[in-house]
């Protein structure tokens, strides 16, 4: 390398500040990996790290440009290798980091954010939007992330003629493992090999024409771009050789099932290592992805269901997957169509009908996508008329299987009094509830609930145990989650039932529901969660009281909402409500909570967490009160401002809230700006003129009679300072106003 282009390195105060981060980083980002949050370990890396980009320390923004080996500051390097430098560039690099800027004054707490976040899986990250995406949500800003844009950077490094992967696939189409002298394709495939653009690979496979390649021709042309891409990772490089086949796996969900079944039938011949590790590495998500959108797509129900079987032979686990798909396709076009709940439902029963041949999985699928070649008409070989054959088919139809199933079990809770073999009838009730709740056949469950029910209830009764074992194995499995992908779509009667079925299970099904709640964002479903806990009534407390506490920010959000709904003085937040959480929505739902329930007890708690506060904290709770725009908020301010000093750090949030009064026409506001306008305090002068002149604008701008009456008063009969206080905008009010001229506007 000639002096022209090689890189420059830091000057060395530059040099050592950027030694000393990436040593830092490094360090706290493999603490807050391997231990809990709070553990020594992770508040002494965290330490060092805020010392280091602390505001006396780090006087201006550190931009750092990162390449897939190095970390520079300005274009400049280290002056000697450094390993730390070295493993912080990897590890930003997956996460397509191209650029980090670093500003002065982050915290303890928003740097932990950071390092948590660059601790996940970097594929699983990219799947959900990229890291950038991600760290915007946390809402943290002391550190700006730039992520690498490899579309253009492939169109610089091919000089604006970009590669497209439908040349490539139409190569292997051909026959061709290698397209020979083009460079485009070459820096397309290598950046295939860190996992990047291996789903436009797919969707160019399935996108290409029928009339040159058919469902095999297209399997084998995706196993063929996989091995080439595969083949040039080198041996040593097995975290990138993951990153390929998760990144692989993932893009699997935009295949049609008939190019995937024929992908699993030409593993025999094509890789059949390749193809298993790829399918292996397919998780819940990418499958359910698959199902709904081939649902959506309209895609024969026979080779969805062959292919659904190949990738998830396991019936408990067909059954999760399928609430998953159902969740995703609700949020689909196809889930805004009226006809969703009956289409899915009648899918959803063709996917898990249960076969008579028990060794389904890839060989099956092989064997199965080989059998369409050599199909025949099983209807013309048949001696019975079309009728009968009819009428037999539908004696044995998933409905009427589970309608006797439900028979023959209720018959057998009804006669058998035994307890130790009516326990063994628990597992088969459950089995067939999570069915019912999965398809949404909320008639047929409220007959098993209403007997486990009522058993539950004997307290002489042998089979109690059983019973509640039952319940509790139920909620703690698919029931909730089954539940929570029909609030949005059934009527009225069925959402009744299913609100009736919980509150007779009673409060042990209270935290599942609200845990549920706190991940949902569908308005519809979240309405009828709500609806359901709050029926609860004074009995749903004590298990929210508890979700208060939990470690996880949504659920104690939800916890403080519902109890909010509940209503009553036990409602009421605590201290650490509003001052012990770094999430602002938590702060804000205690806030509410006292503004709604307008009472001694809660301004006391309000009053007693300011009192307590940091001077930033203490203003930007001022700063949520005064933001919510409801009329229960000024009686609050009133007693914050009779039963605060006026004093020192108090003036500017004394000020703040006597500002916010002047926007309401409230007697208890008039009343509280007139006796701030006429205070006496002799020890702070300045301050209390200050919080006058506040108090007199505040009535000015409420402008009714009372308050007019207020300022006027206060100007014939107040002390000097409070005339001076209160004339200027009684002079204001009195002006007469300038009249308009004749023809203007």
């Amino acid at each position: 390398m000639s002096p022209a282009t090689a890189p420059s390195t830091s000057a060395p105060p530059e040099s050592a500040r950027l030694v000393e981060f990436a040593r830092a980083c490094k360090g706290a980002a493999r603490a807050v990996t391997l231990y809990p949050e709070g553990h020594p370990a992770i508040v002494a890396t965290l330490k060092r790290i805020v010392a280091l980009t602390a505001e006396d320390a780090l006087t201006e923004p550190l931009a750092l440009t990162i390449t897939p080996e190095d970390v520079r500051v300005d274009g400049c390097g280290a002056p000697k290798a450094e390993v730390a430098i070295a493993e912080l560039a990897a590890l930003l690099h997956s996460h397509a980091i191209g650029r980090l800027t670093i500003h002065p004054g982050g915290t303890p707490q928003a740097w932990h954010r950071f390092l948590v976040l660059l601790g996940r899986d970097p594929v699983a990250l990219r799947e959900q939007g990229g890291f950038a995406r991600a760290w915007a949500a946390t809402g943290s800003d002391h550190v700006e992330v730039r992520e690498i844009d490899y579309a253009e950077a492939l169109r610089e490094h091919t000089g604006g003629e970009s590669a497209t992967w439908d040349r490539i696939v139409r190569n292997c189409l051909d026959g061709q493992s290698e397209a020979a002298d083009d460079p485009a394709a070459d820096a397309l495939i290598q950046t295939a090999r860190d996992g990047e653009g291996i789903g436009a690979l797919v969707a160019a496979v399935e996108r290409a024409p029928e009339e040159k390649a058919g469902v095999d021709a297209k399997a084998g042309a995706l196993i063929r771009a996989l091995r080439r891409i595969v083949s040039g990772v080198p041996v040593e490089a097995t975290d990138r050789l993951e990153r390929v086949l998760r990144a692989a796996a993932a893009s699997l969900e935009q295949l049609s099932p008939d190019v995937l079944l024929s992908l699993v039938g030409e593993a025999h011949g094509h890789d059949p290592a390749l193809v298993d590790a790829v399918l292996n590495r397919m998780s819940d998500d990418n499958i359910a992805r698959f199902v709904a959108h081939q649902v959506a797509a309209n895609a024969s129900t026979t080779r969805l269901a062959a292919a659904f079987r190949t990738l998830a032979p396991d019936r408990d686990h067909q059954e999760g997957l399928l609430a998953l798909a159902r969740n995703i396709a609700a949020e689909s076009s196809l889930g805004k169509s009226s006809h969703f709940a009956t289409l899915w439902n009648r899918t959803a029963e063709e996917l898990i009908a249960e076969y008579g041949d028990e060794s389904t999985g890839p060989d099956y699928g092989r064997q199965l996508s080989a059998a369409r070649l050599r199909a025949i008409e099983i209807e013309e070989a048949g001696d019975d008329p079309p009728e009968r054959i009819q009428a037999w088919k539908q004696t044995v139809t998933t409905t009427v299987l589970r309608s006797l199933d439900l028979s023959l079990l209720l018959d057998l809770l009804r006669i058998d009094l035994d307890g130790s073999r009516w326990g063994t009838l628990m597992t088969p009730v459950v089995r067939l509830l999570e069915d019912l709740f999965l398809v949404g056949d909320f008639d047929a469950a409220q007959q098993l609930v209403a007997v486990l029910v009522e058993e539950a209830g004997q307290s002489q009764s042998e089979r109690r145990s059983h019973a509640t074992d039952a319940i509790e194995l139920l909620i703690d499995g698919l029931m909730v989650r089954h539940l929570t992908a029909h609030l949005a779509t059934i009527d009225e009667g069925h959402f009744d039932l299913a609100k009736a079925m919980c509150l007779s299970i009673g409060t042990v099904i209270v935290r599942p529901l609200a845990e549920s709640l706190s991940i949902e964002d569908r308005p519809q479903t979240r309405e009828r969660l709500t609806s359901i806990l709050v029926a609860f009534g004074d009995r749903a407390r004590k298990p929210l009281e508890q979700l208060r506490t939990s470690p996880n920010l949504a659920i104690r959000r939800t916890a403080l909402y519902l109890l909010r709904e509940l209503g009553g003085s036990d409602a009421l937040p605590s201290q650490s409500d509003i001052l012990g959480s770094d999430d602002a929505q938590v702060q804000r739902e205690a806030l509410r909570t006292i503004i709604r329930a307008g009472s001694e007890a809660g301004y006391r708690v309000l009053l007693g967490a300011l009192s307590t506060a940091r001077p930033r904290a203490r203003a930007a709770i001022i700063q949520s009160i005064c933001g919510v725009r409801d009329e229960k908020v000024a009686p609050l301010l009133a007693h914050l401002v009779q039963h605060t000093s006026h004093r020192g750090a108090w003036t500017p949030i004394v000020i703040r809230a006597v500002d916010t009064l002047g926007t309401f026409r409230d007697p208890t506001a008039i009343a509280t700006l007139r006796d701030v306008l006429n205070r006496k305090d002799w020890w702070a002068p300045r301050r209390i003129a200050a919080v006058r002149r506040a108090a007199a604008a505040a009535l000015a701008r409420i402008g009714t009679a009372d308050a007019i009456q207020a300022l006027e008063t206060a100007a014939a009969e107040g002390s000097r300072s409070v005339q001076a206080a209160a004339r200027p905008h009684l002079e204001q009010i009195r002006a007469p106003r300038a009249p308009v001229a004749e023809g203007r506007v």
